[in-house]
């Protein structure tokens, strides 16, 4: 199968099937409620700085996809939005952009004034595979080049290789192999839905990375997106494989607190499906928040559908602030709430 055709699946299947597990984990998580907050809702201060970039509110459109026909027509419609909202952008994997395939589903982007751009490239591309040579430095610069990020996230799928059946097994260097590049390039570091631990957060922040999107358990589970590929090609060892590891990872809220004393901006993603979700994030220790299978569908559609779907993000993260008395993110960063269920039982434990 071409990496057209593998790039054309997910988004189908992601569009079509339940690609993430039955419970909500940022629904666990519930503001204490100021009645009283002394504020005017016209005045609160959304903007943020991430990345030297500054956003008129906190939050990512996070890597969906790119590399077949169809991606230019959701990229575009993904970053002319983003352009319009002041919001960043992140592209799917660029090996298949760098390597000739559909590079203009990527290139497209540049079109559009997007104040914050986040290229991708995958850490078990930076070491030698079977299936493919090596990422070289070169291919680095021109992954960056293509988009124009400001800055690349090195993303880091072991869940995904694994389940899938043309996935990259060897995952022995990727830790030298980034700290190499972020020695040359703006990089952060992003998990795609099984989460960042504490003890993998702490490893990665000591050389030189300059943030991470978490991306934990809760939203697309990619195990679930092999899973159904699988079925279709009647593969009987990945079908069994994408099953059991359908919810494998750690809670999206559990990665970010657990991480969050890191000392780097850090995005939370995986599951945020609304601004009370993209204000949780924020009062658990996010810089932003990062929302994408939540837009899939109105980026097939127009632009002005993800301007509106955006609009009804920020005007709830408008009201989350207002009640709870915060005029500003500092503020909400300090927010008061509660953990409850599976949630809790995770931060207790991990």
């Amino acid at each position: 199968m071409t990496i057209k055709e593998r790039k054309a699946d997910h988004i189908r299947i992601c569009r079509n099937e339940r690609v993430a597990p039955g419970h909500c984990y940022w629904d666990d998580v519930r503001f204490v409620h100021n009645a009283l907050p002394e504020i005017d809702a016209d005045d609160i201060d959304m903007t943020c700085r991430l990345f030297r970039s500054e956003l008129e509110f906190p939050l990512i459109v996070t890597a969906i996809t790119g590399g077949f026909p169809g991606a230019k027509k959701i990229n575009a419609h993904i970053a002319e939005a983003c352009a319009e909202m002041g919001i960043g952008m992140g592209i799917g994997s660029e090996r298949a952009g760098v390597t000739g395939s559909s590079p203009e589903s990527f290139s497209v982007i540049k079109d559009y004034d997007v104040p914050l751009v986040i290229g991708n490239i995958g850490a078990v591309q930076l070491i030698g595979q079977k299936s493919g040579k090596m990422f070289t430095d070169e291919m680095v610069q021109e992954a960056m080049d293509l988009v124009d990020a400001d800055v690349m996230a090195v993303h880091l799928n072991p869940l995904q290789e694994m389940v899938q059946p043309e996935g990259d097994r060897n995952f022995a260097g990727c830790y030298d192999a980034i700290r190499g590049l972020a020695q040359k390039y703006p990089i952060i570091v992003k998990e795609t839905g099984a989460g960042i631990s504490p003890q993998v957060m702490s490893k990665l922040k000591g050389i030189g990375i300059q943030g991470a999107d978490i991306s934990g358990m809760g939203g697309t589970s990619f195990a679930a997106v092999e899973f159904y590929r699988a079925l279709e090609t009647e593969d009987n060892i990945g079908s069994n494989l994408g099953n059991t590891f359908f919810d494998w990872g750690i809670p999206a809220p559990v990665s970010l607190k657990s991480c969050a004393g890191c000392g780097l901006p850090l995005i939370a993603s995986g599951g945020i499906l609304d601004g009370l979700h993209a204000a949780t994030s924020i009062a658990m220790g996010a810089t932003a928040a990062g929302i994408a299978n939540a837009i899939l569908k109105d980026a097939m559609e127009s632009t002005q559908a993800v301007i509106d779907k955006l609009t009804i993000i920020k005007e709830e993260l408008r009201a989350a602030m207002l009640l709870t008395g915060s005029k500003d993110l500092k503020q909400l960063s300090n927010a008061r709430y509660v953990i409850l269920g599976e949630t809790k039982e995770w931060m207790e434990q991990i």
